[in-house]
């Protein structure tokens, strides 16, 4: 397994106009079936408020099985995202 430690840009947001989290590893480009593992970010953002802070992040490579396995199952995993239900609202 081939591992990369590097730096790595924590930003969590809690507001109405937004509700993120996002850890970007700097300097490292990260592919299909790639994992990252963030060290000691913050785990706690009050509503209303924004975190950003500069951790320490471990990415660990996925190898040729993986990344294959990734690239075949990504649009099946994408459609996930899109089973979202509507009801029709009821009127008295």
């Amino acid at each position: 397994m081939n591992r990369i430690r590097a730096t790595c840009l924590v930003d969590i947001e809690n507001t109405n106009e937004s509700l993120h989290a996002h850890a970007i590893p700097e300097g490292v480009e990260i592919q299909p079936g790639d994992s990252v593992l963030v060290h000691d970010a913050p785990y706690q953002c009050p509503y209303g408020e924004r975190v950003s802070r500069e951790c320490h992040a471990t990415v660990t490579r996925a190898g040729m099985i993986g990344r294959w396995w990734t690239y075949l199952t990504a649009p099946f995993e994408l459609l996930q995202l899109f089973e979202v239900g509507f009801e029709a609202k009821e009127t008295p």
